[in-house]
């Protein structure tokens, strides 16, 4: 997980082509936007922490920062 390209991505990406992204890369086929990650998982974390960070963002009024920090503490957590 590179945080820089999940950045870009909530800056530049709507939530709508993040959602057609994550499902090409479910499907295992070549999502329409571009997506920097060394393989299909990580481009699909990337593009999994970009859409929960807009969406908390839109939902609860909360900056970037915050909303990544929430993410990767969720991901901790899973990890743990």
């Amino acid at each position: 997980m590179k945080i820089p390209v999940i950045k870009k991505l909530v800056e530049e990406v709507a939530l709508e082509d993040l959602k057609a992204a994550e499902e090409a890369l479910m499907e295992e086929q070549k999502p329409a936007i571009e997506i920097q990650g060394d393989d299909e998982g990580e481009q699909l974390t990337h593009v999994f922490a970009a859409i929960f960070i807009l969406e908390k963002m839109g939902n609860n009024g909360v900056d970037f920062k915050t909303a990544l920090r929430e993410y990767t503490q969720k991901v901790r957590t899973s990890i743990s």
